[in-house]
C-alpha cells in the first residue's frame, strides 16, 4: 500500500529541504517522493536533489513555469499508487504521518480522501493558531476524539459549504476518485474546495481521522492574501456558492444549497478581513468585500 507523495514545487528552497527531510524522516518507509520543480530560477535545487542518493525520491524539473494548477494536474497524473497526496513545499509530515494514513486506509478502503489532524505553524516554524484555523478546528471540523468520522453525499456537500475546514495538502486521496475530475483554472483560490466538491457529488466519502501527524504553514502573506486585497477571492467565492447552491439543488440537496446561499463562515471571514482591505485594498477589493458580505 505505497503512497505516492506529490510535491509540486515553486517556493523558499530552504523550506523545500525541510519538507523532503520530513518525508525522509517518516516511522513507515512505504512511501515515493516526486518533486515537480515548476522551472524555479535557482539551479541548486537541481543540484541537491542530484546528491540525494534515495531511490524512493524522484525530481522532475519543467522547462519553462506553467503554474501552480497546471503542476497541480502533473501531480495527480504522475502518481502510480492507489492513494496520493499533493503535498505543500512547505508543509511537514510529521514522523508518523504515512503509518497513521496507512493504517485509516486499511480500516476504510473504499473511501476517496483521508484528513488526519493538523498543527499550524507560522512562517518560521513555530505554533501558531490564527482566528481562521481556530474556527476550522474547533467550530467545523468535526469532533474525532471517539474514532474516525466519515462523511459522504449531502453531509459531506453541505459541511464543506457551510465552512471549508480541511487542509488540503494534508489529504490522502484514492488516485482514481481525484483523477475523474479536474482542476479548474477558473477558481485558483477555491479551487480545493472545487475539486472535493465534485468528489462529494460524485458519492465519494470522506474520513476524519484523530491523529495529528502533519503540520501546516501558515503565511501571513500568501496568494489567499493577495486575492482579498485585489478583491478577486470574494468574487470568485460569490460565483462558486451561488454554482454550488444551483447544483444542490438540481440534486435535490435543500441543506447544501441553503448552506451555499447563506455561505456564513465565508462572510465571517470575509468580515474579519475589513480593517486589512480598507487599509491596503484598492477600489475594486473593497466593493467586492461588501458585495461578498451584504448580497
Amino acid at each position: 500500500m505505497t503512497i505516492d507523495i506529490m510535491l509540486p514545487f515553486w517556493g523558499d528552497p530552504a523550506l523545500l529541504r525541510q519538507t523532503v527531510e520530513s518525508v525522509r524522516a517518516q516511522n513507515d518507509s512505504d512511501w515515493r517522493l516526486t518533486v515537480i520543480d515548476d522551472a524555479y530560477p535557482d539551479p541548486a535545487v537541481a543540484a541537491s536533489f542530484a546528491r540525494l542518493d534515495d531511490p524512493r525520491i524522484r525530481y522532475l524539473r519543467h522547462d519553462e513555469n506553467v503554474g501552480i494548477i497546471e503542476n497541480f494536474r502533473e501531480s495527480v497524473r504522475l502518481a502510480d499508487a492507489e492513494h496520493l497526496v499533493v503535498l505543500g513545499s512547505d508543509d511537514l509530515l510529521l514522523p508518523g504521518y504515512v503509518a497513521a494514513v496507512r493504517a485509516a486506509i486499511a480500516r476504510h478502503p473504499d473511501a476517496a480522501v483521508f484528513q488526519p489532524g493538523v498543527r499550524v505553524i507560522d512562517e518560521n516554524g513555530a505554533p501558531a493558531l490564527p482566528l481562521v484555523d481556530r474556527v476550522k478546528q474547533r467550530l467545523l471540523r468535526p469532533d474525532t476524539r471517539s474514532g474516525d468520522v466519515e462523511l459522504t453525499g449531502e453531509r459531506l456537500a453541505t459541511s464543506l459549504t457551510r465552512g471549508n475546514w480541511l487542509y488540503w495538502p494534508s489529504l490522502v486521496f484514492r488516485t482514481e476518485a481525484i483523477r475523474a475530475h479536474d482542476f479548474r483554472d477558473d477558481l485558483p483560490i477555491v479551487l480545493d474546495l472545487a475539486i472535493l466538491l465534485d468528489i462529494a457529488f460524485a458519492g465519494g466519502s470522506l474520513v476524519v481521522i484523530e491523529d495529528q501527524v502533519f503540520a501546516y504553514r501558515r503565511h501571513s502573506a500568501s496568494a489567499s492574501q493577495k486575492a482579498i486585497l485585489d478583491g478577486s477571492r470574494f468574487r470568485d467565492d460569490r460565483r462558486f456558492f451561488l454554482e454550488t447552491a444551483r447544483r444542490a439543488d438540481e440534486r435535490g440537496w435543500r441543506t447544501t444549497a441553503r448552506a451555499a446561499r447563506a455561505r456564513l463562515f465565508a462572510r465571517l471571514h470575509a468580515l474579519t478581513t475589513v480593517p486589512t482591505v480598507l487599509r491596503h485594498g484598492d477600489a475594486e477589493g473593497r466593493r467586492a468585500l461588501w458585495a461578498h458580505i451584504l448580497r
